[in-house]
């Protein structure tokens, strides 16, 4: 008897583990930081993930003063962020609300950046749809 609990129980954990190690990896990144240092490291923490994990869903939602991260001529990451959008997991989106406020149009912002009515409202959409959550602030 205790045999055969043995193998039950064994086989359930290695079902658990084997569902754990399956489940969706979601992660929004909420960047509102004009620092550059700031833009890099979500650049590296996108490719640090990405990287291992190709078909893992990323997203960047940029709104206050994170704008100069996604618009032309004042970007410092703009070659990397067009390298990530070849993966068609990773998303970039900016908050239409930041960008009125700070006066930026459209045409500014680096190709492929893709325009939400409220930037907060898109990350806790994502959280409750079960996606991770991460502070983009060194």
């Amino acid at each position: 008897m205790r045999k055969y609990f043995f193998i039950i129980s064994c086989w359930l954990l290695s079902a658990l583990f084997v569902n754990a190690q399956t489940t969706d990896y979601r992660v929004v990144f909420d960047i509102t930081s004009k620092d550059s240092m700031d833009h890099k490291a979500v650049i590296r923490w996108l490719n640090e993930i990405s990287n291992p994990h190709p078909d893992a869903k990323l997203e960047v939602v940029f709104y206050a003063q994170s704008l100069g991260m996604i618009t032309k001529d004042r970007s410092v990451v703009a070659a990397d962020i067009a390298k990530l959008q070849a993966n068609k997991n990773i998303s970039f989106k900016v908050c239409a609300i930041a960008m009125k406020n700070q006066h930026v149009d459209q045409s500014q912002l680096l190709p492929g950046i893709e325009i939400v009515p409220d930037g907060i409202y898109e990350i806790i959409s994502k959280q409750r749809e079960g996606w991770g959550y991460i502070k983009a602030k060194l």
